[in-house]
């Protein structure tokens, strides 16, 4: 389940097996369907993304500078998919109910979906282009970014003061993306010992924040 659906655009009749035109999102949806478990994006050359959308490699440059300008683009695309993902578990935890938890579960049943956006962004962070690597980088940040503010409003709530926001928002970031990847390795029975090991992880840094902040000077 992604924001946005990536649907092949319809063939326009120009050449036997060719399309006439094509959009990015088909060039997207091409690589999506070459990439898997042993196929890595950076290992994508331009000419079997193109044979793969059915366009002349000339046609590609239309719409992409070269492969690393299509594999940022995926890495974008994956970053906003499970932020809104991530997103729409917070809101539908009601009261009472665990956000750690909530969001941790939400986390591991997208990586169980089989969402191909996702997987690029777990596997692939070190890999690549520096471009690539750079945009996976990026969404991180993003995602830093976000648990930083979720963490100090539901500090203030609390009535309590943190210790390095950033850097505690950092540390739950990098280890979701760490189990996530490899829980794609793992059958599903381990998804219940999975989501339990990381709900503890990540309450154990945010009460780290919490004691260190209380205790500071």
């Amino acid at each position: 389940m992604t924001p946005r659906s990536v649907t092949p655009a319809a063939p326009v009749d120009h050449a036997p097996g060719r399309k006439a035109s094509i959009s990015r999102d088909d060039l997207i949806a091409a690589a999506l369907r070459l990439i898997g478990p042993h196929r890595s994006v950076s290992s994508l050359s331009l000419r079997e993304v193109a044979r793969e959308a059915g366009i002349a490699p000339n046609s590609f440059y239309r719409q992409f500078r070269d492969v690393d300008e299509l594999a940022v683009a995926l890495i974008d695309l994956a970053g906003r998919s499970l932020r809104e993902i991530v997103g729409k578990a917070r809101h539908r935890i009601g009261r009472g109910q665990s956000i750690v938890r909530g969001s941790v579960e939400a986390f591991i049943e997208q990586v169980r979906a089989d969402d191909q956006l996702l997987h690029v962004l777990l596997r692939e962070g070190t890999v690549g282009s520096d471009a690539f690597k750079q945009a996976v980088d990026r969404e991180l940040n993003f995602f830093e970014e976000e648990l930083r503010v979720d963490l100090i409003r539901l500090a203030a709530q609390d009535g309590v003061t943190l210790y390095e926001p950033a850097l505690a928002a950092r540390a739950i970031t990098r280890l979701a993306f760490a189990m996530g990847a490899a829980a794609m390795d793992l059958p599903p029975e381990k998804d219940a010992e999975l989501i339990e090991q990381l709900t503890q992880m990540v309450r154990m840094i945010i009460t780290g924040t919490r004691t260190l902040g209380t205790s500071q000077p």
